[in-house]
């Protein structure tokens, strides 16, 4: 049976969901959480994502996020990947820790995204493992980050905010969102439980009139897909030529010439260049590797891997030459 296609766009939003394995308990270690955020860190910010909220349980987790580009799967497919080859590696096992493909939900922006990152925020307590008065202690839900000085820049708070009474991005604004979620609770339970439940049903949230937008999209896409080589062949070429021009914006920023890199593989320039794309855009290995001639897409990883923990792009220069590349 054919799989569903995915619908993505520019600007979409989404709720993602994923289980562990026969619903096993990949997260329940803080190791095992922890890298998954990593790793949750470093996909919005090499995809330009934007998280309205998001939840690491015990065996599975939920995402609110807004995609500027169209690069969902993409951007599953590494952070699934990349979690669960550190995962294997670190337990010395093989095998796949999620159950299969990843669920997404397309939601309509503004109220409709407000109230599941609600809903995603108070899974913890749903699930028993926090009170509701505590439920901003939970360490792995972006409600403990959001209030934080230091939270990613790719945390988006002002929807939650926007739609629970035009609060502030302030402490005060964040202490009024928590009695929010709250009330939320609190009220009558079937209301509640009916409530949560029109979340998790149907294959998008929103208005009428956004659903059959969503449904234009979608025949538009059976259409296109009827000439599947084609199409991805065009994907393809409107990729390549975005990360061209990313590319050669980098390397005039870092004062590297395209035209004259060094032939060995390992150079450093090419290092420079290959681990400054990964790190700021949802860039190839492949492409990498094919346009700077530095061999197989296999030999680049340990390569990028060593090159970052030379500690080269802690330099202020670069630093900055990375930041204004960023989407």
């Amino acid at each position: 049976m054919p799989r569903r296609l995915r619908l993505e766009f520019s600007g979409a939003c989404y709720h993602v969901i994923n289980r562990g394995n026969y619903r096993q308990p990949i997260f329940a270690t803080k190791g095992a959480a922890e890298s998954f955020r990593r790793c949750l860190d470093e996909v919005c910010s090499s995809h330009g994502w934007l998280m309205h909220a998001y939840s690491i349980m015990q065996n599975h987790f939920h995402l609110v996020l807004e995609t500027p580009e169209p690069n969902l799967s993409d951007g599953m497919q590494w952070l699934q990947g990349t979690w669960a080859r550190r995962f294997n590696r670190y337990r010395s096992i093989t095998g796949r820790p999620f159950q299969g493909r990843f669920f997404a939900k397309p939601l309509e922006p503004g109220h409709v995204v407000a109230q599941v990152a609600h809903y995603v925020h108070l899974n913890p307590v749903e699930a028993g493992v926090v009170p509701v008065e505590r439920v901003w202690e939970y360490r792995w839900s972006s409600l403990a980050w959001f209030p934080r000085r230091d939270r990613p820049a790719w945390l988006e708070p002002a929807t939650v905010l926007g739609e629970s009474g035009r609060l502030s991005d302030t402490p005060a604004g964040w202490r009024q969102y928590r009695e929010y979620l709250g009330v939320l609770w609190e009220k009558d339970p079937v209301m509640r439980e009916k409530g949560f439940a029109k979340l998790s049903r149907g294959w998008a949230l929103g208005s009428t009139a956004f659903r059959a937008e969503l449904r234009s999209r979608l025949h538009d896409r059976r259409e296109s897909f009827s000439l599947l080589g084609a199409d991805r062949e065009a994907v393809i070429a409107a990729r390549a030529e975005l990360w061209e021009g990313q590319l050669r914006k980098l390397a005039g920023e870092l004062g590297i010439s395209l035209d004259c890199l060094p032939r060995k593989k390992s150079a450093g320039e090419k290092l420079l260049l290959a681990t400054a794309m990964k790190l700021s855009t949802s860039v190839s290995r492949n492409w990498l590797a094919q346009r700077l001639q530095m061999g197989t897409p296999g030999s680049l990883g340990p390569w990028l891997c060593q090159f970052r923990k030379s500690g080269a792009l802690e330099n202020p220069a670069i630093k900055a030459a990375i930041s204004r590349i960023l989407p």
